[in-house]
């Protein structure tokens, strides 16, 4: 599975090691991509999922994720988009924003789908318990 850490989080990392800053997590919210996100900063960079459809970013808690363990974390509840009411193109990969608001907000990090599946009217996106994998490997 390939994925990365957004080039903010990146650098709020290293301020808050360093002691420049302290770093206070946002909600993550979790954006539909149809192409990579690469390591861009902020939502209007990424290849999101367009903003109709009913297609709305989830958000998520810390309950919805297991503990890390040797740099990898995933999901331990079911993750489950609004379904949609047209067609949401082919989902490729995923981001965690730090705002629910379509192209605002800056990329965490960002995984790919283990099968890309093309979205259409009256689908349902859901991650089972497992699918989202998150690693800093």
């Amino acid at each position: 599975m390939a994925g990365s850490a957004g080039d903010y989080l990146e650098n709020k990392i290293l301020e808050h090691i360093v002691g420049k800053t302290s770093f206070a997590m946002p909600t993550a919210y979790i954006a539909l991509c149809t192409a990579e996100p690469g390591e861009a900063n902020s939502g209007a960079g990424i290849s999101e999922v367009a903003n109709s459809n009913s297609y709305a970013r989830k958000a998520t808690s810390g309950s919805d994720w297991g503990e890390a363990s040797g740099g990898a974390i995933s999901n331990t509840a079911a993750i489950v988009f609004p379904q949609a009411t047209g067609s949401w193109g082919t989902i490729t990969h995923y981001a965690i924003m730090t705002s629910p608001v379509w192209g605002e907000g800056y990329m965490l990090v960002w995984g790919d789908v283990t099968t890309p599946k093309t979205i259409d009217s009256g689908d349902t996106v859901q991650f089972a318990i497992g699918d989202l994998d998150l690693s800093c490997t």
